[in-house]
């Protein structure tokens, strides 16, 4: 599996939102006034992921925004949320026309959200004989976490700081394994989704119950047999809450709300296509400078277009004068990528990808045992 194809699933709506508001300071715009600076964003972090992860093929999902089956079946849903700035709606409809214009598979759902998109891909790459990583600034997708599937959670600092999460660093950071976050999600409630969790339920408590019971039902179940587990676990303050039973109906509808559909057609074909790097290199250059993305373009031409890499000064590209050994284009994944060692070095010719940029820039660092020790991948 360790050569198996990747798909990177991402999530539109979440990094424009996000670039929205942290590049709202630079306020920039066309020459016709068209606001750019969240498309922006989320072409500069498409191709910092394109770097990081090399992946066979993107897709891009987006949220309807005209219906919602959601919202139509629980008009609370999302209900506390102000209306879109007409500069953020002109900017998302405008990320997925450039991703189009590059060859990227965009997929806006009827009636459905990026999420139901990311699931459904997660779905799809096993299928395909492929893996998925998907990237999101959102916490949804944690419930998609599997062997198949990684989540590039996209927090201050952009794509490098990142965590890109599996099912045991999941475990470490909320105490649960994925197929518990929909329990521990819809416990806990979410708020910026208007959707109420169990009176008294936080984090700490949803993820201890979930350590003792497996399952929100068997949460439930147990209170109704007596909760002397229930109470072990959280006290009897919690417990008599949690045996009202609104506490049960609250998780109930969470649950139905929360859930995804998995079983969008995404029209990818992972042997080529739509959506399958690398892209035309014409479309590429065109929708970055386009977008006055003028250091970014060579960038986005090697990862996304595999466009031969500008000429750089010789501690910034692999060659065995580093003292590592590796052959030169060979890319090591950055400690911190996936926090399990066993990766092996690769060439780029063996993927028939141009060798990292920014893991070039570690070539200097080489040299140091830590390193050449630590070789790390997606999913190994």
């Amino acid at each position: 599996m360790q050569d198996s194809p990747v798909l990177l699933a991402v999530d539109g709506n979440s990094l424009v939102h996000r670039s929205f508001h942290s590049q709202a300071g630079t306020g920039l715009r066309s020459a016709d006034g068209r606001p750019l600076w969240a498309i922006r964003g989320l072409l500069t972090q498409l191709v910092a992921a394109a770097e990081r992860i090399c992946p066979t093929a993107i897709v891009v999902g987006f949220d309807d925004p005209l219906a919602s089956h959601r919202r139509t079946r629980w008009p609370q849903y999302k209900a506390s949320r102000t209306e879109k700035l007409h500069t953020l709606i002109s900017q998302l409809d405008g990320a997925a026309e450039v991703l189009r214009s590059m060859g990227i598979v965009v997929v806006v759902p009827d009636g459905l959200e990026a999420d139901d998109v990311l699931a459904s891909a997660a779905r799809f790459a096993p299928q395909a004989g492929a893996r998925t990583v998907i990237m999101t600034s959102d916490r949804d997708s944690f419930a998609l976490i599997d062997e198949h599937t990684r989540v590039l959670r996209i927090i201050n600092g952009g794509v490098d700081a990142s965590p890109l999460l599996t099912p045991d660093l999941l475990g470490l950071m909320l105490g649960i394994r994925p197929e518990q976050y929909c329990d521990y999600a819809a416990l806990r409630g979410d708020p910026s989704d208007n959707l109420p969790g169990v009176r008294g339920v936080g984090a700490k408590t949803a993820a201890r119950l979930l350590a003792t019971m497996g399952s929100a039902a068997a949460v439930f179940d147990d209170l109704a047999a007596g909760g002397a587990r229930v109470r072990a676990a959280v006290g009897s303050a919690a417990a008599n809450r949690l045996a009202q039973p609104e506490a049960r109906l609250a998780w109930e509808l969470n649950c139905q709300v929360m859930r995804m559909h998995n079983d969008l057609e995404l029209g990818l074909d992972l042997t080529g296509g739509p959506g399958v790097l690398p892209l035309d290199p014409a479309a590429v250059g065109a929708a970055f400078r386009a977008h006055q993305l003028t250091w970014t373009t060579p960038a986005a031409l090697q990862f996304l277009a595999y466009q031969d890499p500008p000429q750089r000064p010789a501690e910034h590209a692999w060659s065995t004068s580093s003292g590592s050994g590796r052959p030169a284009g060979a890319v090591r994944h950055p400690a911190g990528f996936d926090g399990r060692a066993g990766g092996a070095t690769r060439t780029a010719a063996e993927h028939g990808r141009p060798a990292g940029r920014r893991f070039g820039k570690l070539a200097k660092h080489a040299s140091q045992p830590q390193d050449a020790a630590v070789q790390l991948s997606l999913f190994d």
